[in-house]
């Protein structure tokens, strides 16, 4: 049997409120995350979205994964379509290999029972 660990996550962002000092420019909420700045915009790896109750909602991997993460939150075809409100936490690992991070996200899909992803969910 292989044995996989999952790599820890390298950024984590939650929702929160702006308070904003004299002066200050207000950051566009996305969904109530205005902390998107702090993911890396050209790496690559795996990414788990939360609720509030830090029950695993959703699993996924990208190339780039700023982008791919902001996409969840904007394109009309995304999984999370209707559970957007839901996400209160997002994890990220970064993981260079593409093959690398088609593993450990299914693995982690399954492991882990998240909540929204159905395609390769095995223990349903």
């Amino acid at each position: 049997m292989i044995k996989i660990e999952l790599p820890k996550p390298t950024v984590t962002i939650t929702q929160r409120e702006q308070v904003l000092k004299e002066g200050e420019i207000e950051i566009p909420s996305i969904h109530g995350f205005i902390d998107f700045h702090q993911l890396p915009r050209d790496k690559g790896g795996i990414f788990m979205f939360y609720n509030k109750n830090d029950e695993l909602l959703f699993v996924g991997k990208a190339r780039k994964i700023r982008q791919r993460i902001k996409k969840h939150f904007e394109d009309n075809v995304s999984p999370m379509i209707k559970h957007r409100d839901e996400v209160y936490k997002i994890s990220v690992s970064i993981v260079d290999e593409a093959m690398d991070r088609e593993i450990y996200e299914t693995y982690a899909i399954n492991t882990l029972k998240s909540k929204y992803n159905i395609d390769k969910a095995f223990f349903r």
